[in-house]
């Protein structure tokens, strides 16, 4: 029996400024349908941010990922998104687009547990 779960992932991009496109990953969202599950971890180096944008509010990010994490959780304050099924909150999440708070492409891949690979993908893509 095979034993695997198939998840998709995304990479959460702070830029700074958007009109120079860079950025410096700060997350990971991972989605697994069977079970249920979506979840965002984050790991936030202010100073490599502040490396690119010197002016930019590091509180207003913080306000946008942990909003990125209710909605994860749906809780009932992150309505109407949060209260959308769990897929659709990781496609209403990592849809394109032009903010502060951005999302790579999303990445299918196969798993056995959905909490360790999102550790594993935060420590892979973020941490380093």
């Amino acid at each position: 029996m095979n034993d695997n779960l198939l998840f998709e992932y995304a990479i959460v991009r702070v830029v700074p400024r958007v009109e120079r496109g860079e950025f410096i990953n700060v997350g990971v969202i991972v989605y697994c349908k069977r079970p249920a599950f979506l979840k965002a971890a984050f790991s936030m180096d202010e100073e490599k941010i502040k490396s690119i944008y010197p002016k930019v509010d590091v509180e207003e990010i913080r306000a946008h990922l942990q909003a990125f994490e209710r909605i994860c959780a749906g809780d009932k304050d992150s309505q109407p998104i949060g209260g959308l099924d769990p897929a659709s909150r990781f496609r209403w999440l990592t849809a394109k687009r032009s903010t502060i708070i951005q999302t790579s492409e999303t990445h299918p891949g196969l798993c056995v547990d959905p909490s360790k690979i999102l550790d594993h993908l935060l420590s892979l893509y973020v941490i380093g």
